[in-house]
């Protein structure tokens, strides 16, 4: 018997299972990364090989959801998508067993275009199947489980490396084994809920509208100029780090980061709860608060200057990865939400780039600190000021979808 037939009972099973997925893909994939740059030193990669191919990775992990995004909402296997997306994940435990280090970047490749592919999909099935309980519960549901696995992923190999004496190949490829829960789960979660929410979206396709209207380019707009003005988590752990080094204390930088995915968790779960009441006006809060980690890390910083940026960008990160992508449902139809989640998120991904861009500029260039205070405030105050136009728009009526 499929979920859907269980009333809200059964919204709420799906909306977990895909959870689920989620953090069992984080346990592999997020768990990696910490050890990812060493194995590839140690495989005999340069250090511009290692940073470029990380950069590349998480470009490509962007840029290319618009093209599986679009082919989602044309073919509509939005199913097939999400196995293939997921199935990519293999290229983590597959660099245990090669020694080439031009292999293991293209399984590192391969991993980030795996996350391009389901992305949007998952996303388009996520907001479908929250009808009737709120598309902001379900992006928070999902956030916070996939936090329990990015933070799981990395604690499970730190142990692994551990017991194997720091063995790299051993540790990847023991990865195996999560991998094929995942996959065993993912089958599992497509047999209680696949085929009776394709068959309603086929349903909801005849009369829904595939336009992407204004208000949906205007929201995503003001998303991209907050993403800009938010300063980066590394600029924020390389400035603990600089402090933390003649303490010979450089071990709480990894606490610090646990710090960010700690305050990111319950975030996502309350702001999600909160946009279903309160919609779209939630938003303003994380543009306001996303002035804070920037004017706290790049001050004359001490400890507790950091942890506080640490805290604010955790609060923020932690709405931007449920909210944000919940508001999308809000704006366009069910026929376009691949599309639509393509676009959002190759937008989003390009204002990272641009936001890294112009805060290495900040690093390397130490401009005078009221230049940076501008710059936040000028960044987030126009971002507010387009996230307001696009809820005008919405209430406009033509550019509203209720889902």
């Amino acid at each position: 018997m499929h979920l859907e037939s269980n009333g809200a009972k059964g919204v709420y099973a799906a909306i977990l299972l895909l959870g689920v997925v989620s953090l069992l893909g984080d346990v592999v994939y997020e768990g990696s990364r910490g050890i990812v740059p060493g194995y590839l030193a140690f495989l005999g990669a340069s250090a511009f090989i290692i940073v470029f191919a990380g950069r590349l990775g998480e470009f490509l992990g962007y840029a290319l959801r618009l093209v599986s995004g679009v082919l989602a909402d044309t073919t509509r296997a939005y199913w097939a998508f999400i196995f293939l997306g997921y199935g990519l994940i293999v290229a983590i435990p597959l660099l245990g067993f090669t020694n080439l280090w031009w292999i293991a970047i293209i399984l590192v490749l391969l991993e980030r275009i795996g996350k391009a592919v389901r992305a949007p999909a998952r996303d388009a099935v996520l907001s479908i199947v929250s009808r009737g309980v709120g598309a902001g519960k379900a992006f928070g549901i999902h956030e916070l489980l996939d936090q329990v696995g990015a933070i799981l992923g990395p604690l499970s190999v730190a142990a692994l490396m551990f017991y194997s004496g720091n063995n790299y190949s051993q540790t990847l490829s023991l990865l195996l084994a999560p991998f094929l829960l995942l996959m065993a789960f993912l089958a599992f979660t497509y047999w209680k809920i696949g085929s009776a929410k394709l068959a309603r979206l086929e349903k909801a396709e005849k009369g829904g509208n595939r336009k992407l209207g204004k208000a949906f380019y205007v929201y995503t707009s003001a998303v991209v100029l907050n993403t800009v003005g938010l300063v980066p988590y590394e600029l924020i752990l390389l400035k603990a780090s600089v402090i933390l080094k003649p303490l010979k204390k450089q071990w709480m930088v990894p606490l610090i980061y646990m710090l960010i995915q700690g305050v990111d968790a319950p975030t996502a779960l309350l702001a999600g709860y909160s946009y279903d009441r309160y919609k779209i006006r939630v938003l303003t809060l994380p543009f306001i608060l996303s002035v804070f980690p920037a004017l706290f890390a790049l001050a004359d910083v001490n400890l507790a200057a950091v942890i506080a940026a640490a805290v604010f960008f955790g609060l923020v990160l932690g709405m931007q990865e449920s909210i944000y992508r919940a508001a999308v449902s809000d704006f366009v139809s069910l026929t376009s939400r691949g599309t639509a989640y393509g676009i959002f998120n190759t937008a989003y991904g390009v204002g990272i780039l641009a936001g890294g861009f112009v805060y290495g500029l900040i690093a390397a260039i130490n401009p005078p600190y009221l230049t940076v205070v501008l710059y936040v405030l000028a960044t987030q105050a126009a971002a507010v000021a387009l996230l307001l136009k696009a809820h005008s728009l919405q209430l406009g009526g033509t550019e509203n979808v209720k889902a």
